[in-house]
């Protein structure tokens, strides 16, 4: 089965993150043949093509110009008649309406694979709605609830988002000298205990509300905060600048590291001992809730969204959104060790397995696609003979 998988590429998040995992684990799923069709060039092209799978370019595309959006639909057309595809799987709202209706001209199955809430409101969403696909996969319960706001009655899988695992061993030697000097780059002490944030510098994520709690945690010695994440346009340039100053005017910027965005997650996550990101809006998913898992480390998150399917009493805590109180309520207990015991350091990464192993996970896709492919069939083949 050859899977057309159809993304915007311009920007680098939990969906590019996606896609890039299923390029890098197809050899753990026979049944599925990905590929990858873009409109903008950039980094998810370039790690999608070290992967070996095949990637094609659709042309820059601006909805505001319709000839953009109508050449990229002409080599949409041309790749699934010449490149023989099964099954198309439209990323979020803005493929769907630019170029899901090609696979229904094509006559090949349409899969919406949703990674946030709807209000079926914007304009993006309404345009999508033009165009109902065969079934969507939803990478929550959380997010599944809103699927109705744009596609009513449309069949749903939930399918959570295969996440590779690092393989690091935290406890050897190798790691432990690692570890040390990742603390020695990043000016943080052997000895302090790293509290980690891992995400895009987009205000939702809750940079804002963390960097309030630490301010509350001053008096508590030992601790190092670090922030993960780049920007990648002008808003999230000023935001970044903001919590640069904020951190200055709580009184805590020696003892927090922005680092930017960096390519070796894992061995920061490694570095760290826990992990912190406490959403003022709900995560859709989490794949950094899992790679914090993953590394062994327990997660403090706000108790919304996808947080609330990942993280248990096992593996960490979760806070009421958007209270600095309550983070910093919670933080001691780990900086201190005086709270759960040993096992909520050690059941991370069963837990990450248990909700994201990429085998099970591949092979669940692949039954989705697979269904939705034989209803389609079915269907045809029922018009073909009058059957209503």
């Amino acid at each position: 089965m050859r899977v057309m998988h159809i993304v915007s590429g311009r920007l680098y998040g939990g969906v590019e993150t996606l896609l890039v995992t299923l390029a890098r684990c197809r050899n753990l799923c026979a049944a599925m043949e990905p590929e990858f069709a873009l409109c903008f060039d950039g980094r998810l092209r370039e790690e999608l093509a070290e992967t070996g799978a095949p990637v094609h370019l659709l042309g820059e595309v601006r909805a505001r110009h319709p000839a953009s959006v109508m050449r990229a639909r002409r080599r949409l057309r041309e790749l699934i008649n010449t490149r023989s595809i099964d099954v198309v799987v439209c990323h979020l709202p803005w493929t769907e309406a630019v170029l899901g209706a090609v696979a229904r001209r094509a006559g090949v199955p349409l899969v919406f694979w949703m990674h946030g809430p709807a209000s079926g409101r914007g304009w993006l969403e309404r345009w999508a709605a033009l165009t109902p696909p065969d079934a969507a996969i939803c990478n929550s319960n959380y997010t599944a609830k809103s699927l109705p706001m744009i596609f009513p009655g449309i069949p749903c899988d939930v399918i959570y988002l295969p996440v590779r695992s690092s393989e690091l061993n935290r406890e050897s030697q190798d790691n432990r000298q690692a570890r040390l000097q990742m603390r020695r780059e990043f000016d943080t002490p052997p000895e302090a205990t790293v509290i980690v944030q891992v995400s895009r510098l987009e205000r939702w994520k809750g940079q804002l509300v963390h960097l309030a709690a630490l301010a509350q945690l001053r008096e508590i010695p030992g601790w190092i905060a670090w922030f993960v994440g780049g920007t990648q346009n002008p808003d999230e340039v000023a935001y970044g600048a903001e919590l640069k100053a904020a951190a200055s005017t709580l009184g805590i910027a020696d003892r927090v590291r922005f680092l930017g965005e960096r390519p070796e997650v894992a061995k920061i996550l490694a570095a760290s001992d826990i992990f912190c990101q406490p959403n003022v809006e709900p995560e859709p998913f989490g794949i950094a809730f899992i790679e914090a898992l993953q590394a062994g480390l327990p997660v403090v998150a706000s108790a919304s969204g996808g947080a609330l399917e990942i993280i248990d009493s096992s593996c960490g805590t979760l806070v009421p959104a958007g209270k600095p109180e309550t983070v910093a309520e919670a933080l001691p207990k780990f900086i201190n060790k005086t709270g759960p015991p040993k096992p909520l350091w050690t059941s991370g990464p069963a837990r990450a397995r248990q909700l994201t192993d990429p085998t099970a996970q591949m092979s669940l896709l692949a039954a989705s696609l697979e269904a939705v492919s034989s209803r389609r069939a079915l269907a045809s083949e029922r018009r073909s003979v009058g059957i209503a």
